[in-house]
Formats: structure tokens, C-alpha cells, sequence
């Protein structure tokens, strides 16, 4: 089964890929300046920075073309060189951001959505965008064992995938990571639910734990992101669900119903990514005890606060990887650069919280 591709006008996207080394194994566009989000964004995806992330085969080769191409787009680690650029990169979530860089640095003629009218208009503007270099083997490793959920929780949500390779395991990772979304959101949801509602639960797993949800980001940012784009979710999931043998798919209603009991939770915990088994088993297991984590998990079945500590095993992958993350921002994009993406990252969050108490 093919990742599905979420149909859109690439136009825009592919002039922003052209200023860039084309070594990738994967390109895809994310967030509010590529689907239109309720809250603050709404109606103004033309204002939002375009948001990117580039898988590269070999971090040191593409980084080195591209400070030959766009050295501007650097901090002052540009002068350190390509390879410690890249080691960089390697800690946190494993990703290198460059933020706030304008496309070119100059203005061009680009198609951009009008959402009130669903027209699209010529317009003429200046692209901000945001783009993370992550290698091929870090990102098929968080898709399949949910390493950060930094990137792979990005992958759970619906994109706009530019450019990829045929390379296999990275499409088998990617099916992947839906699944394991699939799942994870079963164990934490009652036994019957609608489709909007499994939505809000996968939307929000790779914001679990995360610090910024508390300052810097809108609080219904999940909300936001999921009832405008309800079509694009079941465009992501709807063969997965239709093919699932633990669920019965309603899609007519949108309403699903899953087994909940121990025998069907026990199944769907030994499914889930490797690491977030290990969390979870950390978090169960008293120290020093060592047991098999088969045991812990039918354990965990057999909880009624199941989902809860599905919920805290994740919150703790997500916690750790933001946190450095984000203090790795600070030396990516600079100073000044962090000052000025955090304000904004504020004034939205503030603008959501007075919008609903208006």
C-alpha cells in the first residue's frame, strides 16, 4: 500500500524545492501555510510560513551543497563546516532546522489559496519559509520505532509530499508509522467513538508532553489542525481502517467500534513502535525487577487505566526530544532568529486564548 498523496497545486511548493540541492528521499510540506487550520490561522495561510522538511541520504554531502547554494539560510555554525553542521543535527529529534529564511530572498509571482471562496488568486508576495534536514536512517527510524515522534508524529498528520525515492523500507516505514498511529489512538479512545474523534486522538499524540503546548503554541492547536481537514485524515487512514480486523469502520456514519477487551488491548500494546513499549515498560516495571516484556504489557491489558499509561509512555518520548530540540533552535537559527519565531509563535497562541474568551 502507497502512502496516498494529498492532491493540491504543488506550483509553489516545487519553486521553493528548486533552490535546493535535489539529492532527497523524501520532501514534504506541512502545517498551516499548506492546509487551512481553524483558530488564529484561519483564512490567512498567505501570511504563514511555509514549513518543510528534507530527508537526505547523506547529511554531510547535501549540507555541503547547500551552504555552496544558500549559506545566508545558515546561523554562525556555517562556519564550522558541513560535518559538524551535521553532528549537530544528530542530537534532539535529529532534524537541522534554518527558520524564517525568505525564499530567494526576493519577491515572485505565486498561486495562493483563497479559502473563503475556494478560488485561487495570483498574487505577488515574499515566501518565509522553514525547512528541517533529517537523514533517510533517522527518519525510517522514528517512523518505525517512534525514536522522537518529532518527525514521524509530522507524518501522521496529512502533508503535501513533494518529491520521493523509490526506496522501499523508507515507504514500508512510512505505512508504518499510520498504523502504529492507528493503534496507539485505539488504546487511549472508549469503545466506541467517531471518526473525528480517532482523528483528534492521532493529531495528538506527537503533542503530548510537548513543552510548547504550554507556552508557545495556540492550546486548540490539535482542534485547529483536525476539523477543517477531516477528508485529508480519511484519505491518510481509511484503508487502514477498512483493513484493521479489531475495528469495525462505520464509514457511512463515521462512528467505529473497537475491542477493548484485555485478549484485543494486549494485542494492540504488542503492536505498537519498540521504544514506546520500553516506556511503557519503564513506567509499569518496578527497578531491578527485569521482567519480560510480554508480561508487563498483558499486565497493562488488563489495567483499567490502560490508556493512560499508553498516554504517559508517549508524553515521555515527546517531552525529552522537544526540549532539546528547541534548545537546539537556539544555535541553528540563531539568536535573533529565535527571539523573533518565538514572538510570533506567542502572539498566535494569545490571539487563539483571547479569541475564545471574547
Amino acid at each position: 500500500m502507497a502512502l496516498p498523496v494529498l492532491s493540491s497545486s504543488g506550483v509553489k511548493f516545487r519553486r521553493v524545492l528548486a533552490h535546493f540541492p535535489q539529492e532527497l528521499s523524501l520532501a514534504f510540506a506541512y502545517g498551516s501555510g499548506v492546509f487551512r487550520q481553524a483558530g488564529p490561522s484561519a483564512g490567512h495561510s498567505e501570511n504563514n510560513m511555509l514549513d518543510f522538511v528534507f530527508a537526505v541520504d547523506d547529511s554531510v554531502t547535501w549540507h555541503m551543497m547547500n551552504l555552496l547554494k544558500n549559506k545566508s539560510h545558515y546561523s554562525f555554525l556555517k562556519v564550522f563546516g558541513p560535518k559538524q553542521i551535521s553532528n549537530i543535527q544528530s542530537y534532539g529529534a535529529g532534524i537541522y532546522y534554518n527558520t524564517l529564511v525568505p525564499c530567494n530572498g526576493r519577491n515572485f509571482w505565486s498561486w495562493l489559496p483563497c479559502f473563503g471562496d475556494n478560488l485561487w488568486k495570483l498574487r505577488m508576495c515574499k515566501l518565509m519559509i522553514k525547512y528541517g534536514v533529517i537523514s533517510t536512517d533517522a527518519l525510517i527510524d522514528d517512523l518505525l520505532h517512534w525514536r522522537t515522534l518529532y518527525v514521524a508524529g509530522r507524518l501522521q498528520k496529512p502533508v503535501k509530499i513533494l518529491t520521493q525515492n523509490e526506496n522501499g523500507k523508507l515507504q514500508a516505514a512510512l505505512i508504518s508509522n499510520l498504523k502504529s498511529a492507528v493503534t496507539a489512538a485505539f488504546l487511549m479512545l472508549p469503545e466506541s467513538f467517531s471518526e473525528e474523534d480517532l482523528y483528534m486522538q492521532i493529531a495528538g499524540l506527537s503533542y503530548s508532553g510537548d513543552f510548547r503546548m504550554i507556552i508557545g503554541e495556540d492550546r486548540s492547536k490539535v482542534q485547529n489542525i483536525v476539523k477543517p481537514n477531516v477528508p485529508y485524515f480519511q484519505k491518510l487512514y481509511s484503508n487502514i481502517l477498512q483493513d484493521c480486523p479489531q475495528v469495525v469502520y462505520k464509514h457511512h456514519l463515521g462512528r467505529l467500534e473497537i475491542d477493548k477487551s484485555p485478549e484485543g488491548q494486549f494485542t494492540q500494546l504488542m503492536a505498537l513502535p519498540k521504544n514506546l513499549q520500553q516506556k511503557i515498560t519503564s513506567l509499569v516495571d518496578p527497578p531491578g525487577k527485569n521482567r519480560d516484556v510480554e508480561e508487563i504489557l498483558l499486565q497493562v491489558a488488563h489495567d483499567p487505566d490502560c490508556g493512560l499509561v499508553v498516554h504517559q509512555g508517549i508524553s515521555g518520548i515527546v517531552r525529552s526530544s522537544s526540549i532539546v530540540q528547541s534548545a537546539k533552535t537556539i544555535l541553528t537559527a540563531g539568536a535573533k532568529k529565535s527571539v523573533t519565531y518565538s514572538a510570533k509563535k506567542l502572539y498566535k497562541m494569545t490571539k487563539g486564548w483571547l479569541k475564545k474568551t471574547s
